[in-house]
């Protein structure tokens, strides 16, 4: 049973250790105080599900390991619907930007466990987004799956650029939901 010290939780948060003393008097946030001494300690689950009912950012170390969020990143509306079918019925809960402002944005608040992404958008290209996600702290990890209709040598370029997989359009149904089944057990 891994707790936190209300420190600990200020830090995080970045609020003052006062802020998070009160949290817990008031009930929003479940604690415990250890006998004798009366420090406060919140269990991570009960930290987790505080943030998550506040719509705050959960740190990828606390986050759940069962995480199946899949954020399909790609300008055509055919596509998206097309992948974003396919993974729903695969089981995993999708969610869709159509370009890679919106796909930044919704990485940072809602950190997917993976994103489709392609790499052919206008703004901002799939190249700039695996550039985005491996250099920020926050979402690095991500795992990318780049499902593009460009050639063989833009595909490699993407892997050298960081992407987990490359999956070339057309595709199989089913080669899309092995690809991301096999990088949901790959940790």
């Amino acid at each position: 049973m891994k707790t936190l010290t209300t420190g600990e939780i200020a830090k995080i948060c970045d609020v003052n250790l006062r802020t998070v003393i009160r949290w817990i008097e008031r009930g929003d946030l479940k604690g415990f105080k250890l006998p004798g001494r009366g420090n406060n300690r919140v269990l991570v689950e009960d930290f987790v599900a505080f943030l998550e009912s506040h719509n705050m950012p959960v740190p990828p170390e606390y986050a759940p390991k069962s995480n199946n969020r899949v954020l399909v990143l790609d300008d055509e509306p055919a596509i998206t619907r097309l992948i974003s079918r396919i993974l729903r019925t695969a089981g995993y809960s999708v969610d869709v930007a159509t370009d890679g402002f919106q796909g930044g944005a919704k990485l940072l608040q809602d950190r997917p466990y993976l994103i489709t992404l392609d790499l052919s958008m206008p703004g901002l290209d799939g190249f700039q987004v695996l550039d985005f996600i491996r250099s920020t702290e926050e979402i690095k990890h991500t795992k990318v799956v780049v499902v593009s209709a460009l050639s063989t040598s833009e595909l490699n370029r993407a892997l050298d650029a960081g992407a987990d997989a490359v999956l070339q359009k057309p595709f199989k149904n089913q080669e899309l939901t092995d690809m991301v089944a096999q990088l949901s057990h790959a940790e």
